[in-house]
């Protein structure tokens, strides 16, 4: 039998390393602070943990902006404290995954310093350099991320622009350049010798752009109130062909190692997702974002057609993978509420796939509320009022009631406000109640450690009313039913012939129903979803 690779099975926690644990008493997350919570996440029940960058930052864009890869910024440690991290995981039997800025640097790397010195510089090919357009003006119209303004800068002393696709303090690296392409890949191998279990690709379609540098079109569709960026539609600056052409170049390099993971950040259609699986040659997992698009409604029959379409567009051998929120988007708690929230949970870690935690969605943990005097984002500074801040889902982990939340000392102020709701909203109190939130989660990853149907099993959807969300996922040893309630009312479901009187239930998101033959129907409350365990008709 082929080996299956680790991450087919296994649940991924992502930590905003800022925001997870201060350990040095900074009111800033890190290495050591990492450390101190494994024993928890073990105990909770996930398999590997994603670490936001960590790299040496001057912080522009709070470490994506990276002015040396093969190191750790002081604010969260050091490389020996990096490798304790490491060994800690596999200590644990966790895998640790990583990011890697590919598309960019910060404008401190010294490469970017040696390409901006002189024309003549043999890293200046390292970065996209253009000269004016033939009237003078900017070489084309393409615009930066954050704030819908031009992605070009002009440097006086050279007397040309420069590219960046988010901000000015982010050059973008030409990957083009063999030398520029031999050093990122370097840094590559610098980290997998070092251990890591997998690579997150950061902003994973941006790595190449148009040869000949057209203009972007203009989307017809924007109007106020939308990011200032989707003015046009980036055609020729971000998922270009040849980006597929990366992601074997990647994908190779990291098969070099072993059962690695490679994964990439792609924010497309589901259509355009799935062409970076190419021939099982690409990325393993290109992330799959669609469940926190706005054109994906929560509703029943709208995450529904999400999952079928997804299920649907796979090739062969994909492996498919979810998320609900992340450290670009709001939290799932806020934009859902908090009793759907619940429903959200049972999905994520019962559909088909790898899903990925973010972390305090295990609490249900909402946004937290960010004065105008404590906003860090430059997102937000930049195109303010139109709800692309990104601190509110950043704010610090949440442990105990004690103030600040046990995230730091109680005399250091964090680095971002905790959220209101902290003296109930914690590990702790949770821990102590076996219907939280928190037991909720614990127990939904146990059952899947349990049950191989949930893990690599084969997944259908089911015929059921339309507020209601069912489907079913076996293997050759296990058949499981999971049912969920999209809506606050009582719904009833009548069962498939095959189902009725061979069922039990094996959790509900109420944590109060357990056991028990099903009837010809089955009846569900507002907000809850159950997981029911199809048994043998020889065993009924």
């Amino acid at each position: 039998m082929a080996h299956s690779p680790w991450w087919k099975s296994s649940v991924v926690y992502q930590i905003y390393i800022r925001s997870f644990q201060d350990a040095n008493g900074d009111g800033i997350g890190d290495i050591l602070g990492i450390i101190q919570r494994l024993d928890y996440l073990k105990w909770l029940g996930v398999g590997a943990i994603w670490v936001t960058p960590f790299y040496p930052s001057p912080m522009a864009d709070f470490g994506y902006d990276v002015s040396d890869h093969t190191n750790v910024d002081p604010i969260f440690g050091n490389l020996s404290e990096l490798d304790t991290l490491i060994q800690a995981c596999h200590d644990r039997h966790l895998k640790i995954v990583i990011d890697f800025v590919a598309a960019h640097t910060s404008d401190q790397h010294s490469w970017f310093k040696e390409s901006r010195s002189s024309r003549t510089n043999p890293k200046r090919d390292w970065y996209i350099w253009k000269d004016p357009s033939a009237d003078g003006g900017l070489p084309n119209n393409w615009l930066g991320r954050f704030d819908g303004l031009s992605a070009w800068e002009w440097d006086h002393k050279t007397e040309q622009y420069y590219l960046h696709s988010f901000l000015k303090e982010q050059p973008d690296v030409n990957w083009r350049n063999p030398e520029a392409k031999e050093a990122m890949l370097n840094v590559l191998h610098f980290w997998l010798q070092r251990g890591v279990d997998g690579i997150r690709v950061d902003a994973a379609y941006r790595a190449y752009k148009d040869l000949q540098f057209r203009d972007n079109p203009v989307n017809p569709n924007w109007h106020m109130g939308m990011e200032p960026s989707d003015r046009l539609i980036e055609v020729f600056s971000k998922n270009i062909p040849e980006i597929h052409g990366y992601n074997r170049m990647l994908r190779t390099l990291v098969d070099q190692y072993g059962d690695r993971l490679l994964q990439g950040e792609l924010y497309k259609s589901l259509e355009e997702i799935v062409k970076h699986y190419g021939d099982n040659d690409e990325l393993h997992l290109p992330l799959n974002s669609e469940l926190m698009s706005s054109n994906c409604q929560w509703n029943a029959t709208s995450v529904r057609e999400v999952v079928d379409r997804y299920e649907r567009l796979l090739p062969e051998k994909a492996w498919p993978n979810w998320s609900l929120s992340n450290h670009d988007k709001h939290r799932l708690a806020s934009r859902i509420g908090p009793a759907q929230a619940k429903i959200a949970m049972m999905l994520l870690l019962t559909l088909r796939g790898t899903p990925t935690i973010y972390y305090g969605d295990e609490l249900g943990m909402e946004d937290g509320w960010i004065p105008a005097e404590h906003i860090q984002d430059p997102w937000e500074i930049k195109a303010p009022g139109i709800g692309v801040g990104r601190d509110p889902e950043r704010t610090p982990m949440l442990w105990d009631d004690s103030p600040n939340a046990g995230f730091c000392d109680e005399s250091v102020q964090p680095w971002l406000p905790i959220t209101h709701d902290y003296h109930n909203l914690n590990v702790k109190t949770q821990k102590q109640n076996s219907r939280s939130f928190l037991s909720l989660t614990r127990s939904l990853l146990n059952l899947r450690q349990q049950q191989s149907a949930l893990q690599i099993g084969d997944y259908i959807s089911l015929y059921s009313p339309p507020q209601l969300f069912c489907y079913r996922r076996f293997n050759g040893t296990s058949d499981i039913l999971i049912a969920l309630n999209f809506s606050s009312e009582f719904q009833e479901w009548t069962l498939p012939i095959e189902f009725r009187h061979q069922s039990t239930v094996l959790l509900s998101t109420f944590m109060d129903r357990q056991g028990g033959q099903l009837g010809q129907s089955l009846e569900l409350r507002g907000n809850e979803g159950l997981i029911i365990q199809l048994l043998p008709i020889g065993n009924v």
